[in-house]
């Protein structure tokens, strides 16, 4: 196991909705957000019960659109284990001067809400040509962009990983393949087809975890193809709290159940030091 235990995705929400006031992308807030509201100091507590040492913290699209004040404003506060991700416009105009001022406010990677709970995917974000500047400049800062979508969206992610190589691109919940069908997981090679690209990275969360004990899926037929395919430095957990349900200590706990067919190596990537080569102002 990782010497330290780091998240890449759990959110925060605000209490104070005068202050941060929700807007959520697309008009519609996700029930989570709602139901399961989680600010800082409780992700903090959670993080310490659990035993995790540190977090990219994502930014709630669903909750807040593209104002990413409450996630920077609360990892700020806490810079000494958490970083923030956040969202932006990136096809518009100002794109490329609106992530320039909030990584001057803290900001630390970004991500692509194409839809989810709250909104049907749709893969056009990812084609759009008024994005290239933005996707530009996250070369030159050394971010990281996660995208949230599903099969429908890989064709544009194979385009946008080979016209921007050097930008680290984490697909959130492993882009959501199709693995009940079990091994040899045909109903998955659209995922597995990316393994050529060094620059995409997968992102282990609650919902992989449980789709790989659904149908014909087991975890130790699923998660040791899935390394073998793409290797364990390019794969990070991340325990989506609060919007999977449990605890944080049972997300996490869960994790380590399914992935324990693994090498203890590769779990220390999975795990830490992923997180680190992906974010490495996790480890200043």
């Amino acid at each position: 196991m990782a010497s330290q235990i780091i998240d890449i995705h759990p959110h925060v929400i605000s209490d104070d909705e005068g202050r941060y006031p929700p807007a959520p992308l697309f008009g519609k807030r996700s029930d989570w957000s709602q139901e399961r509201p989680c600010v800082v100091e409780t992700l903090i507590e959670a993080m310490d019960q659990a035993g995790v040492a540190k977090a990219a913290v994502v930014h709630s699209s669903t909750t807040y659109g593209f104002d990413n004040s409450y996630v920077v404003d609360a990892c700020n506060a806490h810079a000494d284990r958490l970083i923030a991700v956040g969202s932006v416009d990136v096809r518009a105009p100002d794109a490329v001067a609106t992530i320039r001022a909030w990584t001057d406010k803290g900001l630390a990677g970004l991500r692509i809400f194409t839809g989810g709970s709250t909104k049907d995917f749709d893969p056009s974000e990812l084609e759009d040509e008024r994005a290239y500047p933005a996707w530009e400049l996250l070369g030159e800062l050394g971010l990281t962009m996660c995208i949230q979508t599903g099969p429908v969206g890989l064709p544009q992610v194979r385009a946008l990983a080979e016209r921007f190589p050097n930008v680290p691109i984490i697909l959130d919940h492993l882009g959501r393949p199709e693995v009940t069908d079990g091994p040899p997981y045909a109903a998955a090679r659209s995922l597995f087809d990316l393994a050529d690209l060094p620059s995409i990275h997968l992102k282990l969360t609650p919902r992989i975890m449980g789709d790989s004990v659904k149908g014909a899926a087991t975890p130790e037929t699923w998660f040791p193809k899935v390394v073998e395919a793409f290797g364990a430095d390019r794969l990070a957990w991340g325990s989506n709290f609060p919007t999977s349900p449990g605890t944080l200590g049972e997300i996490l706990g869960a994790a380590q159940d399914r992935l324990s067919s693994l090498s203890g190596q590769d779990r220390e990537w999975i795990f830490g030091k992923t997180a680190l080569k992906l974010y490495p102002m996790l480890g200043a």
